[in-house]
This record gives structure tokens, C-alpha cells and sequence, in this order.
């Protein structure tokens, strides 16, 4: 097997003698490329943001901004990397490089002010920059708003981005005024060529291994063989784990690559999502096709988390502070459970078993998540939290609702943050079917959804506001529907 090797700024490097745990921040700090930076260490402040050339979704290759705080370098072997310092073309012999737009922009408007933050910022931004949507489609003149600018960027890009000195308005004002790339830019034409390809990886050091197989049989088969492995896909969790807790594996398997987790097919009856691809690709790939995810997605973490977490993995642990669950029970979905002795489905809502446990056995892979058609109109994700992005959920609450002639002939709710495991509230459902969807009928609702669950208080909300939160919740969808309900 070829010696597991990385493409950074053009520059084709080995990974040897890394430990398999090492973190790609690492890996370039130790190679002096010290731009990239540690900030919090748990993809929370974006100062460790790199590129990585990922499969496209309006071409072949998309600039995609991680967190290289959490992510493996053996995660990344046979991939290509771009930092900040990649950014800037090389003068001559003697002569200065010539800055990259996006720096150009940060530097002309005071962008950078003690300048910890800046190279994460730049390479979020150039994610943004890059991204094809953005270039052919601009927002209108007169239609923006404070989050897109005139040139179409979305500042959401930089949700996952923090200024330590709040030097939040010159960095706007730069990520407003970024142009479209010239067909000179060399990594605007990176994009038309395919990513590099996914490649086989057993990478040990002492002891320890990473390894990635070539398709999910294989994969399957060295499961049942290490029970003991753990299994990542964005490394958003296990990274923290890495980083905060000092944990370590023997065995890490990879998953994030495999063909047959990364399918997207919408059937007549259903519309199956791979588990390993990432939230950003899910989002693109739908374009509001499921308009509860819809509402989900821009309030789940940031979008640097989004570009490399799944629902695969987001499930896979069990949180149940977890922001996917309680919407994915109210769409009724199903997942697609898969060992080395075939696949079952499993319904969402029988899952969870406990505290971090579910009916997933020793050796299982999520392999996708399957939401029946067709589905219902009436929708809402409510997500209680401290911060308004990139924050863990308080309270997590997901409707899906049929209503027809002013009768509810159908409720779905979900609920995170109120039981050890996200729940269904079936006393709620139960409240509502079959009754008019009227002020009356909502208020008695609110009473029963505020005792579902048995919240806790912790740092983050106490019971008593978790339960008020429920009730409110309800209320706060019959406020937002009832004139679109009765139109």
C-alpha cells in the first residue's frame, strides 16, 4: 500500500511520522505553516480553518472550509489542501506575492486587527468566494439584507468564524465587497477538474491505526473483526474527544468516503440520505425539497461543523441534545442499519434505548436515513439556545402537522433537550389530532407538551424553563400558521 501522503499548497507531502491522532492544525503548525491556528480546540472559534477540494455540487470541485482542529491528517490522505499562506501568488525572484482577493479586501477595510483570527476568517471567506451559486446568481440590487451581500455572499459562511478584538463590521464590509474569481485564478480552476479520489488508508504508528477501506463490505467485515474501533465520518465529535478529553483509539475507521453512505435518492414512496454525507452537501443537493431540514440546517452549529458533519454521526452518538433527532422523528423518518450479515430498518422513534444507547449492535453502520412521502405542509424547527448560531441546543422542538379544513388530521413532534434520549411527544400528538386547529385546542396542547419529557437544570437552562420553552413553542407555531392555515 501506498505510504499515506497529503497535497498541501501544491506541495505533495507524507504523513509519516505523524501519530494517527495527530489533527491536520497540528500536522501544518509542525511544518511551519503557522497561520493556521488553536483557538478553542472543539471547532467553535474557526481560527484553524483550512481548504479542502471536496466533490461538487454545481462542479466538479468545491473549496471546502473545515476545521482542522478536529480532522485526522490521515483523514486526509490522498487529499489536497490549501492554507492561508496557499492563498497568496508567488512574485518573482525578489519580489513580493501578489494577495489573494479575499486578503486583499480584509486588509484595505482593517479586516485584521490583532490578527490571531484572520488566516480562519480568510479561508472561510474564500469558501464563500469560490462557491458557484455565489458567483452566478448575486443578489439582486436592493435586495439584500444584513446577512447577504450585493455580490451574493452569505455571511453565514463565517458563522463559525470569532473575532476575539469584534472587528465584526470591517469584516463584512470586506466579505461585501470581494469580486467574482478571474479565469486566470488558478483555484477557480481547480474546480472544473474532479477532487483527488478517495484511496485506501492504513496508516499505524505505534500501535495505533487509521484506516480507511475502499467500500462498505470491507468495512463491515474489519468491524465485526475490531468491535472495539471507532468509527468516524466528520470527526466533529470524536475531534473534541481527541482534543479536550486526551481520549485515543487503537483503531479509528473512516467512513466519511465510502460510495455507499454518500448516495442521495429520492424514490416515490421516500427520499434516502447517505449517512456520510455532510450536512452542507445534504442542504445543497435537496435545495429545500424537505422544508423541515431546510429549517434545520442554518441553525445546526456553523457552517464550517455543517461542512464536514453527517447525520450518520450526529445520530450515531446518541446525544440527546443532538439537533437533527427531534426533527428527523417528526418527518417519521427511518434509518438503514448495516452489518456484515446484511441491513434492517429501524424507525427513528424505536432508536434511542437510553442515555447515548440505541438498538445499533456491535459492528452496525448507519447507512442512511430514510423519510417517507409525502410530506406533511405544516413545519417548524424551534431552537431554544444561548447564542443565536453555532451554539448546543437548550431545547430542541421539531412539528410536522396535516391540517386540513381547520382539523389537525395528523401531529408529529419531536423533542430534544427534556429526557435522557430525544422523544416523541405522543401525549401532545394525541392532544391535537383530530381537533380544530383553533386557540383553544393549541392552549390545552401547550399544558400537556409542557410535562412531556423529564427536563433537568444544568448550566444551560433550568427544568422549569425547558418545560416553559415546550409549551411556548407550541404557541409560538399556532401564532406563525394560523393565517397561512386558514388562506
Amino acid at each position: 500500500m501506498v505510504a499515506a501522503r497529503i497535497t498541501v499548497n501544491g506541495k505533495e507531502t507524507p504523513i509519516s511520522p505523524a501519530a494517527p491522532h495527530t489533527t491536520v492544525l497540528d500536522f501544518l503548525r509542525e511544518r511551519g505553516l503557522t497561520g493556521t491556528k488553536e483557538g478553542c480546540a472543539e471547532g467553535e472559534c474557526g481560527a484553524c480553518s483550512v481548504l479542502v477540494a471536496r466533490p461538487g455540487v454545481n462542479k466538479a470541485t468545491d473549496w471546502v472550509a473545515v476545521n482542522a482542529c478536529l480532522v485526522p491528517v490521515a483523514a486526509l490522505d490522498g487529499q489536497e489542501v490549501v492554507t492561508a499562506e496557499g492563498l497568496a501568488t508567488a512574485g518573482e525572484p525578489g519580489k513580493p506575492s501578489t494577495l489573494h482577493p479575499v486578503q486583499e479586501e480584509m486588509a484595505v477595510r482593517g479586516g485584521s486587527q490583532c490578527g490571531y483570527c484572520t488566516p480562519g476568517f480568510v479561508c472561510s471567506m474564500a469558501a464563500e468566494y469560490y462557491r458557484p451559486d455565489r458567483c452566478a446568481h448575486p443578489e439582486p440590487a436592493g435586495h439584500t439584507d444584513a446577512e447577504h451581500g450585493p455580490n451574493g455572499f452569505d455571511l453565514h459562511a463565517l458563522s463559525g468564524n470569532l473575532c476575539r478584538c469584534t472587528g465584526y463590521r470591517p469584516i463584512r464590509d470586506a466579505a461585501f465587497a470581494v469580486g467574482t474569481p478571474t479565469e486566470e485564478d488558478p483555484l477557480a480552476q481547480r474546480r472544473e477538474q474532479a477532487p483527488p479520489a478517495p484511496v485506501a488508508t492504513e496508516y499505524t504508528q505505534d500501535d495505533n491505526a487509521f484506516v480507511r477501506k475502499s467500500t462498505l463490505e470491507e468495512t463491515l467485515r474489519l468491524l465485526r473483526e475490531r468491535p472495539d474501533a471507532v468509527v468516524v465520518a466528520g470527526s466533529t465529535d470524536w475531534g473534541v474527544e481527541v482534543n479536550i478529553r486526551s481520549r485515543r483509539a487503537q483503531c479509528v475507521v473512516a467512513v466519511d468516503r465510502l460510495p455507499e453512505l454518500r448516495e442521495l435518492r429520492v424514490e416515490s414512496d421516500a427520499i434516502e440520505i447517505g449517512a456520510a454525507l455532510t450536512l452542507t452537501e445534504i442542504e445543497r443537493r435537496l435545495d429545500g425539497e424537505i422544508p423541515l431540514l431546510a429549517e434545520l440546517f442554518p441553525q445546526f452549529a456553523s457552517r464550517l461543523i455543517r461542512n464536514s458533519a453527517t447525520l450518520g454521526g450526529n445520530l450515531g452518538t446518541g446525544s440527546p441534545i443532538g439537533d437533527s433527532p427531534p426533527v428527523l422523528l417528526a418527518l417519521e423518518a427511518s434509518l438503514v442499519l448495516a452489518d456484515a450479515d446484511g441491513e434492517r430498518e429501524v424507525p427513528l422513534a424505536e432508536y434511542f434505548t437510553g442515555y447515548r444507547q440505541s438498538v445499533r449492535r456491535p459492528g452496525e453502520l448507519i447507512r442512511a436515513v430514510r423519510v417517507p412521502l409525502p410530506l406533511s405542509p405544516v413545519v417548524a424547527f424551534h431552537k431554544i439556545a444561548k447564542r443565536r448560531f453555532d451554539d448546543i441546543s437548550s431545547v430542541a422542538v421539531a412539528f410536522a402537522l396535516d391540517i386540513e379544513d381547520g382539523i389537525v388530521r395528523k401531529a408529529r413532534i419531536g423533542l430534544g433537550g427534556v429526557a435522557a434520549t430525544p422523544i416523541r411527544a405522543l401525549a401532545t400528538e394525541e392532544a391535537l389530532t383530530g381537533k380544530p386547529w383553533a386557540a383553544e385546542t393549541v392552549d390545552a396542547a401547550a399544558q400537556v407538551l409542557r410535562a412531556e419529557g423529564t427536563p433537568m437544570s444544568d448550566h444551560r437552562a433550568s427544568a422549569d424553563y425547558r418545560s416553559a420553552m415546550l409549551g411556548q413553542s407550541l404557541l409560538k407555531l399556532y401564532a406563525g400558521t394560523t393565517e397561512a392555515v386558514s388562506s
